[in-house]
């Protein structure tokens, strides 16, 4: 038996002819603050100075994306981010742990400052001979 399986579920239902009700909406709010703006305002150079960043603003709301995701997004995150507090700190989660895997997280720890030290007692003793390999070919020259 075969089943139909939804196709293009995140895309938004076109409501008002080739725009979704959001895109219309904000259109809408577009137009009536435009209109408000351009009614109150006596002064029509001031009025249309107004009118193009407000209307900017809502046609970028409904249409701009960013990285895929609308803009309202990127302003809702913009504006959580200047008004919290910019202070992060981080707190270990407090597990409750039984005295052996305690035991054998300090035996880890022990084991990787063993291993680091050996790692370098290594490391000085390669140093060493080749110092002294060029202190040889110093000598015989």
């Amino acid at each position: 038996m075969q089943f139909r399986v939804p196709q293009f579920i995140d895309m938004e239902d076109k409501i008002v002819g080739p725009f979704t009700l959001k895109q219309f909406a904000y259109m809408l709010g577009a137009g009536g603050f435009s209109f408000l703006l351009w009614t109150f305002i006596s002064i029509k150079i001031i009025a249309v100075i107004l009118i193009i960043p407000v209307a900017g603003l809502f046609l970028a709301l409904a249409f701009l994306k960013i990285n895929d995701r609308p803009f309202i997004d990127t302003l809702e995150g913009a504006f959580s981010y200047y008004t919290n507090s910019k202070i992060y700190t981080w707190k270990q989660p407090k597990e409750e742990t039984s005295p052996t895997e305690n035991i054998v997280i300090e035996t880890k720890k022990e084991l990787a400052v063993a291993k680091a030290n050996s790692n370098k007692i290594h490391e000085l003793s390669l140093g060493l001979d080749v110092m002294d390999k060029q202190e040889d070919r110093i000598d015989t020259i």
